[in-house]
């Protein structure tokens, strides 16, 4: 009888676990450059424990959490300063935690003509935090991550450097650290990258799927409602 409680216990702590994970991808279900996250389980045999037949007692056990890489839909705007990705790639940002990688592309300039995001991060270019001008105008981003703009009245192009866009060689190994940003895990340091190109105008939403999320979500208390009611029987 105790090996029935403590297998239903490792059960239910589980489950609660699994139910944490789901609960915060419903909760950023709107968060732009979301990327869900999944529960890892593994069995686990305890080395003292004996059923009554002699056979060992198999546990359960919540070995982590899986990131879905996947890219979301894609939201036009219009908006020359929101910008999507398109291919496997982030957004470096600099924050006061250190540098930060994200596929939220809504930005804004803050009071000193910085590109930050809506947390008033800066946003990194290939040579450091890019900055506009007051008198520039007509703000173009390329596929590459170039910006032009025009200054003041001038009628030709005027580049204002380059967006960072880095890739990852393990981006399963990538830490969560706010919504939608990421941290680098050591061993693990960001590339530039070429192959991932920038949708001017357009946000990548977050990729979690409401009805199988929610669905989920029925199926875990349900899963956990019936093993406490096992537990009440025994």
């Amino acid at each position: 009888m105790q090996n029935t409680f403590l297998v239903g216990l490792s059960r239910q702590v589980a489950l609660s676990r699994e139910l944490d994970v789901v609960a915060n991808n419903i909760a950023n279900i709107n968060t732009n450059g979301y990327k869900a996250d999944g529960s890892l389980f593994e069995e686990y045999l305890a080395s003292n424990a004996r059923s009554d037949t002699g056979g060992r007692v198999s546990y359960v056990r919540d070995r982590g959490v899986w990131h879905d890489m996947g890219a979301g839909p894609t939201e036009h705007t219009g908006n020359p300063l929101d910008l999507a990705i398109d291919g496997d790639g982030f957004f470096a940002v600099q924050t006061p935690r250190g540098e930060r990688y994200t596929r939220n592309g809504a930005f804004h300039l803050n009071a000193t003509g910085q590109l930050v995001t809506s947390e008033g991060d800066p946003v990194l270019g290939t040579a450091g935090p890019v900055t506009f001008q007051p008198t520039d105008k007509q703000i173009s981003i390329a596929a590459d991550g170039t910006i032009s703009v025009r200054e003041g009245s001038n009628k030709t192009s005027t580049q204002r450097g380059t967006l960072r866009l880095v890739a990852f060689a393990k981006p399963q190994q990538l830490q969560k650290d706010g919504g939608s940003m990421f941290k680098a895990a050591p061993g693990d340091a960001p590339q530039d990258t070429t192959k991932a190109k920038i949708a001017q105008g357009a946000l990548e939403k977050s990729n979690v799927r409401g009805v199988v999320e929610m669905s989920r979500m029925i199926e875990i208390t349900r899963a956990y409602t019936q093993v406490a009611t096992l537990l009440q029987q025994q």
